[in-house]
C-alpha cells in the first residue's frame, strides 16, 4: 500500500484491496471509499479478528480498515487489543458521520411496511422515529446485509435501516432519511497496513503510541507533563490492564502536533520514563465527513 501525502484527499491510481468488518454497503466500506477512492476493493469479514488477520497478510490484501471508537458508545476496547498484538501500523484515519436511513424497494410506501430489519445498534439509534409506527422490529447481524436481503427478496412489506451507500449498491429508495435520534454520531476508523520501514508523509500531524510506566507515584504524570511541555495535544489517553500483572496498566495515547520533528523530540523525552514504548503509526489527522 503506497503512502501518499494527505491520503484523505489524494486517491490511489491502482486498485487497493483492504479488509473490512461487515458486508458491502457497510459504514466500513464507506470509510474505505473515502480514504482510497472508488478504485478500492473491499474484503468483507465477519469479525474484527479476521479483518486484522487478512490485513496483515500481503498475499491477501494491502491492509485493512477497522473501527476503533464511536462518539456515543466510546472506545472499542477489543480492537485496541487486536492492534496491540498485530504487526500492523496505522497509516491514516477517517471520521465518519453515521447517518441511518430507512430503505425500501422502489414503489414501496410507508403504509406498505410491516417489518423493519437491521442490526440491533442501528435499531436502538432510531427508536424515536420507529416508535411512531406499529412495525415489527427484527434484529439482524448487519445493516448492509439487511438492505441486501430486502433487495434480493424484492420485499414489499419489509424495510431496512442502513447507509446511503447500501441504498446505492442495492437499488433501494431512501423513504426515511436521517432517522437516527442522535444527530452527532461519529465513528473513527483506522487505516492499517503491515508494519515496515517507510518514509513518513511530510504533512503527518498525528501519532498513536502505547507505553507503560514503572507504576511508581506520579510516574504517569511525569510522562504527560513532558508531552505537554513540548506543545503536543494529547487527544486521547486510554488505559488497558496488562495481562498477568497485579492491577498494572499500559496506556494508548493519540498525539497531535505541528510537524514530525516535534513528535520525534517528545518521543526521545518520554522514552527514559516509560517502558514498552511502541509507536503504532505516524499519519495525517483524519477529516470528518
Amino acid at each position: 500500500m503506497k503512502k501518499e501525502p494527505n491520503p484523505q484527499q489524494k486517491k490511489t491510481e491502482q486498485p487497493v484491496k483492504v479488509s473490512i468488518q461487515g458486508y458491502e454497503g457497510s459504514f466500513h466500506q464507506a470509510a474505505a471509499l473515502h480514504f482510497f477512492g472508488k478504485q478500492v476493493e473491499v474484503i468483507p469479514c465477519a469479525t474484527f479478528r479476521e479483518v486484522v488477520k487478512i490485513a496483515a497478510n500481503p498475499k491477501e490484501s494491502n491492509g485493512g480498515v477497522m473501527a476503533i471508537e464511536n462518539s456515543i458508545a466510546g472506545s472499542i476496547l477489543p480492537n485496541y487489543n487486536l492492534l496491540q498484538k498485530s504487526n500492523l501500523t496505522i497509516v491514516g484515519e477517517v471520521y465518519l458521520h453515521i447517518r441511518q436511513h430507512l430503505l425500501v424497494n422502489p414503489g414501496v410506501t410507508l403504509e406498505d411496511i410491516r417489518e423493519v430489519h437491521s442490526h440491533h445498534m442501528a435499531i436502538q439509534q432510531c427508536l424515536e422515529y420507529l416508535d411512531k409506527f406499529n412495525w415489527k422490529l427484527v434484529e439482524t447481524e448487519d445493516t448492509a446485509l439487511s438492505a441486501k436481503l430486502v433487495h434480493q427478496h424484492k420485499s414489499k412489506h419489509i424495510a431496512a435501516i442502513a447507509s446511503r451507500l447500501a441504498a446505492e449498491l442495492f437499488g433501494l429508495d431512501i423513504i426515511g432519511p436521517n432517522i437516527h435520534t442522535m444527530k452527532n454520531n461519529y465513528t473513527r476508523f483506522l487505516v492499517l497496513e503491515p508494519a515496515k520501514e517507510s518514509d513518513v508523509a511530510d504533512d503527518a500531524n498525528k501519532a498513536s503510541v502505547n507505553f507503560h510506566t514503572d507504576h511508581s507515584k506520579g510516574s504517569l504524570a511525569r510522562v504527560l507533563t513532558k508531552i505537554a511541555d513540548e506543545g503536543i495535544n494529547l487527544s486521547k489517553l486510554q488505559s488497558f490492564p496488562i495481562p498477568g500483572s497485579d492491577w498494572q496498566y499500559s496506556f494508548h495515547a493519540d498525539m497531535e502536533f505541528d510537524n514530525v520533528q516535534q513528535f520525534e523530540k517528545v518521543i526521545e523525552k518520554i522514552r527514559p520514563v516509560t517502558e514498552g514504548l511502541k509507536v503504532y503509526g505516524v499519519y495525517k489527522k483524519g477529516e470528518t465527513f
